[in-house]
């Protein structure tokens, strides 16, 4: 009698065969996962985020509010009067005055710093130019101290190598959405008895130490443009609790006019006022800002925490007391640790799924042909041709910024976005080094 547990020849070739094409079946799916879409591969984001519908009922209420007003103009407007009131909820600061733009806040915020001909105000490199334009316009000089190497926010041992008899003010870039660190530099602003602005406009929401950004520095700028978090299209807002500085905030964006005392025009300044529609979209947007705000924080944290240790890429690095916001997400990508260049590696990471490019701004600030030309009213620099500074943009450096504009690497982050589309992205980041690991 056949013994049950015997097999013929016959059903071992078959079950072997089978055993075999079943293996070689799964060697197959785990050879797709890992190769590279750019090759052909399974992409590592394996849906694309949604997009963000930013404005909608509480917009159309405060919009259809303002269209039963008789004007539309700002001063004592309820629409302005409703945004300020709830910007200083989220943001306790005694003064505050709503403006055309961020460009226009930091302008607001120089002249009433006092910035003249010949003054020195140190800031990033890695900025919108709006940061200093503002300084050129007054006569000052902008001067650029380095960053930090992950954090992205001025170095302030750099900013304390910088400082001259000249220096006036400082102005602390929260980049990205990341806080500086606001402790540093209000220590050496004390120091040497400076002026200490802070440019938030890519950080709304964020938190030093727990605390609202733009609180700890002696005024404080947002924009509005339609990029930021919350927006107004174009927008701005300015605050300072300071006594120095808040009581003339208004007057330093609407052509000099003191509306509240009256008497006249002694102090000059350009028309920087924002209007009534716009102050209504900018109350109903504040609305929505915690939301926004936290879900790009806990977006952005998941990222670095699936990405830390893959070696050669170094993540966003935030204070574990902060809360960065991320208006981008930056990530260094070492070159000596892969077989190939940053726009190669961006390539694969787009072909993944990934919303990502190659760096930020293509050169610091001071390497612009406007800043190499020093050639900033019609073609000629006043302060520079009357001897009041030596500034040489030419000859300026920034070692650390010049590193972090080469080998950075842009991630979109929004709140539209879901956290399987970041285990997604985190996932495109290890598959792509694991292949152009040296």
């Amino acid at each position: 009698m056949k013994n049950k547990e015997s097999v013929s020849r016959r059903e071992f070739i078959a079950a072997t065969s089978a055993a075999v094409l079943a293996s070689h079946a799964t060697t197959a799916r785990s050879a797709d996962t890992s190769k590279l879409a750019l090759n052909g591969g399974e992409k590592a984001v394996k849906k694309s985020p949604s997009s963000v519908k930013r404005w909608g009922d509480l917009e159309r209420e405060r919009l259809n509010a303002m269209l039963e007003q008789d004007t539309l103009f700002y001063w004592k407007g309820p629409q302005t009067t409703l945004a300020l009131e709830r910007f200083k909820k989220l943001y306790p600061l005694k003064y505050a005055h709503t403006c055309s733009s961020g460009t226009a806040a930091l302008h607001i915020a120089v002249i009433a710093a006092g910035i003249g001909p010949g003054d020195e105000v140190i800031t990033s490199p890695i900025t919108d130019i709006g940061t200093v334009i503002g300084v050129i316009y007054q006569q000052g000089v902008p001067v650029f101290a380095d960053l930090g190497a992950t954090t992205y926010t001025l170095d302030p041992a750099d900013v304390e190598r910088r400082i001259t008899p000249k220096t006036k003010a400082i102005i602390a870039v929260h980049l990205c959405g990341n806080p500086s660190d606001m402790n540093a530099l209000k220590a050496i602003a004390d120091k040497h008895k400076l002026i200490l602005i802070e440019d938030c406009c890519q950080a709304w929401g964020a938190k030093f130490r727990g605390q609202p950004i733009g609180t700890v520095g002696h005024i404080a700028c947002w924009s509005l443009q339609n990029t930021k978090h919350i927006t107004t299209g174009d927008g701005g807002v300015v605050a300072s609790s300071d006594e120095r500085f808040g009581p003339i905030l208004q007057k330093c964006g609407d052509k000099g006019a003191d509306r509240l005392k009256g008497g006249g025009f002694h102090s000059f300044a350009t028309n920087y006022r924002m209007n009534e529609p716009s102050a209504a979209v900018f109350a109903a947007q504040l609305e929505r800002l915690e939301g926004v705000a936290s879900k790009r924080a806990k977006l952005g944290n998941l990222l670095t925490e699936k990405i830390a240790g893959i070696p050669g890429i170094l993540p966003h690095q935030v204070h574990p007391e902060d809360r960065c916001v991320y208006w981008f997400y930056f990530m260094r990508f070492k070159t000596e640790a892969f077989r190939c260049k940053r726009a190669e590696f961006v390539k694969a990471l787009a072909a993944e799924g990934v919303s990502c490019s190659a760096g930020y701004i293509s050169v610091p600030l001071h390497r612009e042909p406007v800043f190499q030309n020093h050639g900033f009213f019609a073609g000629h620099w006043p302060v520079r041709e009357m001897g009041l500074t030596t500034m040489d943009f030419t000859k300026h450096h920034t070692p650390e910024v010049e590193a972090i504009l080469q080998n950075g690497i842009r991630f979109t982050i929004h709140e539209g976005m879901t956290e399987d589309y970041i285990l997604g992205a985190a996932e495109a980041v290890r598959k792509v080094v694991k292949h152009y690991a040296v």
